[in-house]
């Protein structure tokens, strides 16, 4: 460390670095001021956003209970336009298609979860929409396309919904006809935890229809 004697030294010295670093250091002042001002402005940004998201939600669900179809369509539609980067895009569709169910019109619930799947952003989320897709195939018949879905999830993402999507499985299985590789999903189902009375009902089922089957023979 340069020592210096005099209080003139000490001043030419600042000096001199100041007019070798003082552009850098005010570009760095500068700029740490516009990250955080920028920072502020996203923030808020981002917040206005989702309070504005909430509100039409909360319209969304005043539609419904006014059962007003119409405007409950409108409003998801506009969420997941203006709306996409937040979660209750995302619960709009959930309910958009909710609604659609009741009205016996799956061919736009299934639209509607399939927007759902591909826009949602929370991992949880999108399992749910995925499993209410799945349902709505079941209904419509299309069950190779339900088994498609479940075939190309990633393993890694599974959690908690590994035993529900095994059920589903069984569920498709069932209805192909396909008895054998309904038990072994129903088990599986059981396995990773799933424990109703529904599940098992639905196992009973199967080894009721084997036994009756096996009599018959």
């Amino acid at each position: 460390m340069e020592i210096y004697e005099t209080e003139e030294e000490q001043v030419a010295a600042l000096k001199d670095w100041w007019k070798a670093n003082g552009s850098s250091v005010i570009t760095g002042v500068i700029s740490a001021i516009i990250i955080v001002l920028g920072w502020n402005l996203w923030q808020s940004y981002q917040q206005d956003k989702m309070n504005q998201a909430s509100t039409l939600y909360e319209q969304m669900l005043k539609a419904d209970a006014a059962m007003n179809p119409e405007s409950v369509d409108k409003i998801a539609n506009k969420l997941n336009t203006n709306y996409n980067s937040t979660a209750y895009s995302t619960y709009a569709l959930l309910f958009a298609a909710k609604a659609k169910v009741e009205q016996q019109d799956l061919v736009a619930a299934k639209e509607q979860l399939q927007l759902a799947v591909l826009d949602s952003n929370d991992a949880e989320l999108t399992h749910v929409a995925r499993a209410r897709l799945i349902r709505v195939l079941l209904d419509l018949q299309e069950y190779e396309q339900g088994l498609e879905i479940i075939a190309d999830i990633d393993q890694s993402t599974l959690g908690g919904f590994e035993a529900i999507y095994e059920e589903l499985k069984g569920d498709l299985y069932v209805a192909m006809g396909r008895i054998g590789e309904a038990r072994t999903a129903y088990q599986a189902a059981l396995s990773a935890g799933r424990s109703s009375p529904l599940l098992q009902f639905k196992l009973d089922d199967l080894t009721s229809s084997d036994n009756t089957n096996e009599l018959a023979n």
